[in-house]
């Protein structure tokens, strides 16, 4: 029948390393205790009725190591910029001062980055779901062309090829979280 089945890995990898990618944006964002633009970067600001990136509609500075600045463009957004921060639970509480919005960065006690761990390995687990989810599509796939008439040792290739990627991207998952854990830890 159709013994020229070909899996689109590529897609199938891309698509994992965009859970990564995703990762890697949510690690961003827990503060380890230094000053870091990238822990604003999920914060969204109710900015003309429509939610904006804080990056958007200001400037973030880092101009010391315990603390961030963001400089408003528009003077009426000031406020909704602090409420944000405020809400995104970051545990930050920000200054005003005129259209700057300075953020001082606390020392993390004990307790706060045990915490903060446990939110890591909750992203960690989100990023193994999304990449699990790609491996059940990959192996849907095999099985509707197993369906449409491809031979079972061609079968049992694809389904080792997207478990490989799947174990590949897991070990990565894993060691961005153990990497982000010691970071969390380090005092």
């Amino acid at each position: 029948m159709s013994d020229d089945f070909m899996l689109d890995t590529d897609a199938l990898l891309r698509r994992m390393d965009g859970a990564m990618n995703n990762l890697r944006t949510e690690f961003a964002s827990l503060r380890t205790g230094r000053a870091s633009g990238s822990m604003l970067e999920p914060i969204m600001v109710d900015a003309y009725g429509s939610p904006t990136p804080i990056n958007q509609v200001g400037t973030i500075n880092v101009p010391e190591p315990r603390m961030v600045t963001i400089n408003v463009w528009d003077k009426s957004l000031v406020s909704k910029v602090e409420k944000a921060i405020r809400e995104s639970g970051l545990g930050i509480n920000p200054q005003l001062n005129g259209t700057i919005i300075m953020l001082p960065i606390p020392e993390l006690n004990e307790e706060r980055r045990r915490e903060l761990t446990k939110v890591a390995g909750q992203y960690a687990e989100h990023a193994r779901v999304a990449v699990r989810n790609v491996r059940r599509d990959g192996m849907d796939q095999i099985k509707k062309a197993k369906a449409d008439g491809i031979s079972e040792d061609d079968q049992k290739f694809w389904e080792a090829e997207v478990q490989e990627l799947t174990n590949k991207m897991i070990a990565a998952v894993d060691a961005a979280l153990e990497a982000k854990q010691a970071e969390i830890m380090q005092v």
